[in-house]
């Protein structure tokens, strides 16, 4: 049986980055938002993930500083790192 825990939290969780872009998938990995690549893709893909405001279902989706993602309560920005 499987568990889904909702996060809240009442700010965003910074994220940095040291590179131009970082695709959608790594970037849940990066952030402790997903436990493996498998789940990453299994959000992604069940249209639980909303890049800027919009919800996103392209795992290769290229988020660049200033970026946020929206997962499960929590909102993550992508900073430079």
């Amino acid at each position: 049986m499987k568990v889904r825990v909702r996060r809240v939290s009442g700010s965003e969780i910074r994220v940095p980055i040291t590179t131009d872009f970082i695709k959608l998938e790594s970037f849940l990995k990066l952030a402790n938002a997903a436990e493996s690549g498998g789940m990453a893709k299994n959000f992604i893909q069940n249209g639980e993930v909303e890049v800027n405001g919009e919800t996103c279902t392209m795992r290769g989706k290229k988020l660049r500083v200033g970026d946020r993602v929206r997962l499960l309560g929590a909102v993550y920005e992508v900073t430079q790192g």
